[in-house]
């Protein structure tokens, strides 16, 4: 579902940030029902891909009114009178018209540079005060990013997220970004993943549970002509990997009592991103589980589980991590922010989950085999009714 790469906004680990960077073949990108939104930024870059890295064609100042009309993960194509290219969409909020998507074609290294595999992230809330004379803002976690703003001592700003040790805030202007947290003095934190290997320090979701009875919306990425990501090594299509195991998904989930419908059951089925999310409102499901496998432009290797909505995801997520962490054959990057359309979009508990690199050589030839799916959807099954059990 996505150009992997979400959110230019929270990648440290990676490259960019989780919101994109697209360069190679094609992935997947959405075309979105025009609508209009205002610029939330001081002043907003526009860049000629979907990419922080892009070469920049023009900028939009703070209150700006653009029609967005395509969608790749975090990062929206905009048009604004002689100016048009692509922005961050975190900095952007919609004032009118539809969001409904549709996948389409685009960029592979986007998928790849925008995931970003957070090793540690927590939720935080609060206002907090800047102790430094002057404190640059950036659109990601790390000086290798761009500056968006500034703030200066005293100034105060509501703290959204912290990772490592720079902090996402909101300043009293609207703008969004990343500065270091060293820097700000006050707010609260808890503790929003928990990124450690070893089962103690991940207990907080409890080891049992039961979710009979319950609906829950299994989603296969990509299908039909969006093939997703394409494996570097052995060509393994992103869309069959994601079928395959959320078909073992479904049937842990129904093994234990839940009732489960699926997004898509063939590989040339490829509903809309809109088509998903509705699918679970008009059910009246009690969560959506979205199965990918990711790619990077860097050497990285592993699965990462994303959320949007700290309230409604993070703790579906966070269950569903602590098992994935627990051992599945490869290694657990933790969680991250996502500003996926399936998970922004999505009225119910969601989360997006990757389960291995297809850049990688090594994952690929682990995700391909048949045993490290269905461990890989025990798994996932196991974190979705330990959530219903919290």
């Amino acid at each position: 579902m996505r150009q992997k790469i979400h959110t230019a906004v929270l990648s440290a680990c990676l490259l960019t940030s989780f919101i994109l960077a697209p360069v190679l073949p094609s992935s997947t990108a959405y075309a979105a029902t025009a609508y209009t939104a205002k610029v939330y930024a001081s002043s907003l870059n526009v860049r000629s891909e979907p990419a922080a890295s892009a070469a920049v064609t023009g900028s939009l100042a703070a209150g700006a009114t653009v029609t967005v009309t395509e969608e790749q993960h975090g990062w929206l194509k905009v048009r604004a009178g002689s100016v048009s290219g692509w922005v961050a969409g975190y900095y952007l909020k919609r004032t009118s018209g539809s969001s409904s998507t549709s996948a389409s074609s685009s960029s592979t290294a986007s998928k790849a540079s925008a995931k970003v595999a957070v090793k540690t992230t927590s939720a935080s809330s609060g206002t907090a005060v800047v102790t430094a004379s002057s404190l640059r803002i950036r659109s990601g976690p790390g000086t290798g990013y761009e500056v968006v703003g500034s703030l200066q001592s005293g100034n105060k700003v509501t703290l959204l997220l912290r990772q490592g040790e720079w902090a996402r805030v909101r300043t009293a202007g609207g703008t969004v970004g990343w500065v270091s947290s060293g820097y700000l003095s006050g707010g609260t934190v808890r503790s929003a993943s928990t990124v450690s290997s070893n089962s103690q320090a991940q207990s907080v979701v409890r080891k049992s549970g039961s979710i009979r009875g319950k609906l829950i919306i299994v989603d296969p990425g990509h299908g039909g002509t969006d093939p997703g990501m394409l494996g570097t090594t052995y060509d393994t299509m992103e869309k069959d990997l994601t079928l395959q195991t959320s078909l073992y998904l479904r049937d842990y989930l129904t093994a234990k009592g839940a009732r489960v419908e699926m997004t898509r059951t063939r590989g040339d089925q490829k509903p809309a991103l809109s088509q998903r999310v509705q699918l679970g409102r008009q059910l009246g499901a009690d969560a959506f589980v979205s199965i990918h496998y990711n790619s990077s432009p860097k050497n990285v290797s592993g699965t990462l589980t994303f959320f949007y909505s700290q309230q409604n995801d993070l703790r579906l997520a966070r269950a569903v991590e602590t098992r994935l962490g627990e051992g599945i054959g490869l290694r657990s990057n933790g969680l991250s922010f996502g500003d996926y359309h399936i998970l922004r979009e999505n009225p119910l508990p969601a989360t997006l989950v990757e389960l291995g690199f297809l850049s990688n050589p090594y994952d690929e030839s682990i995700v391909r085999k048949a045993a490290y799916q269905r461990k890989a959807a025990q798994a996932v099954a196991e974190g979705v009714a330990d959530y219903f059990n919290q």
